[in-house]
């Protein structure tokens, strides 16, 4: 059975570098400095966050399950969030060992990469996942996804897409942290609860948004997203060394539950 545990973290995208510590849940300078002078995006995955569950007692996944998104959408930048929202709900899907689940957001991750223009490799990635989720091969689907990750991760670069590998990392932060605030609410720890503390990574995903084309950048959605990321900043801001108490960490889960609303619904133009 698949586990996401503290010996490891499944990537969101390939081999985007993880620089957040669990046990201080912020970005140390010095990984700070290093990454932003490289091309990498040091952005904490899913995986990291949910790892930082692992406590006792058991996390409802199935409970961070949310409804189905449209895969309708024409706007490129709110397609790269909600693919980056997406491929957490995958991870979600897998801890909580739920074969439907799984496919259901297999086809839909398919469904989002195609309208970016992604490899047609993915199709064949995505029959793939649908076989393993089936036969419940949770290690081996594991695998397929992180292969699926880094099918999106190539192809975008191939493609001179780096801004959209940009905000789908970002799109998976947000979703991810939804869902870890809402698992702390329910079943507080406050080691867990430490995680949240990451003001300087906030910090650098501004850093990272103000580096995208200025076309992608004056997108209303891409302009809003980076407008509440400075309330978040405030929000987990906390005391080196202090938990975030629950309501607190409520506080958190609502603004960045505010913004995977506007990422699965603002109307933009086409």
């Amino acid at each position: 059975m698949i586990r996401l545990t503290r010996l490891g973290v499944i990537a969101l995208i390939g081999s985007i570098s993880a620089a957040v510590g669990a046990e201080t849940g912020r970005l140390a300078a010095d990984q700070l400095a290093k990454a932003t002078k490289s091309d990498s995006i040091s952005i904490p995955t899913p995986g990291e966050l949910f790892a930082a569950l692992e406590k006792p007692g058991k996390t409802n996944w199935a409970g961070q399950y949310r409804g189905p998104m449209p895969a309708t959408y024409r706007n490129r930048a709110q397609i790269a969030l909600n693919l980056g929202g997406l491929i957490a709900d995958g991870f979600i899907a897998v801890e909580a060992k739920d074969s439907q689940q799984v496919k259901n957001i297999g086809s839909d991750i398919v469904k989002l990469s195609k309208a970016l223009g992604v490899s047609e490799k993915l199709l064949t990635r995505g029959n793939s996942i649908n076989d393993f989720a089936e036969n419940n091969e949770w290690d081996t689907l594991q695998e397929e996804l992180e292969a699926t990750q880094n099918e999106v991760k190539s192809s975008m670069q191939s493609h001179s897409d780096q801004d959209l590998v940009i905000l789908v990392t970002l799109g998976g932060w947000i979703r991810g942290t939804q869902v870890v605030t809402a698992a702390i609410m329910q079943n507080y720890d406050e080691r867990s609860a430490k995680v949240l503390r990451q003001p300087a990574l906030v910090q650098f995903m501004q850093s990272k948004i103000n580096e995208i084309s200025p076309e992608l950048r004056g997108e209303p959605l891409v302009k809003d997203v980076s407008e509440q990321l400075n309330g978040i900043e405030k929000l987990v801001s906390f005391p080196a060394g202090k938990a975030p108490n629950v309501d607190e960490v409520r506080k958190v889960n609502q603004a960045v539950g505010k913004v995977m609303e506007e990422i699965e619904s603002k109307e933009v133009p086409k």
